[in-house]
């Protein structure tokens, strides 16, 4: 195959980095799909051994946080001067 004047391409070459390229990109992402669910598996089970789900301790948090946010609020709001 020639190109811009005699430039040439090896095509066996050419189509042999193109099959390990695509095989190491298969690789890849192989190894990529097998590390998340390595690590949705552990998280899963590391949730289940938990004592209080994560969705009833982030409403607890949420809750504990709007109670402070209301008792600041009242604090000052009765420590404003009148005027």
């Amino acid at each position: 195959m020639k190109f811009f004047g005699g430039f040439e391409v090896n095509r066996k070459m050419l189509a042999a980095g193109l099959v390990l390229g695509g095989v190491g990109a298969a690789a890849g992402l192989l190894g990529t799909a097998l590390v998340g669910a390595a690590l949705v598996t552990a998280g899963r089970s590391w949730v289940r051994r938990l004592e209080t789900a994560p969705g009833e301790r982030a409403a607890r948090t949420l809750a504990q946080a709007k109670a402070a946010s209301q008792a600041g609020l009242d604090a000052w709001r009765s420590s404003a001067p009148a005027n």
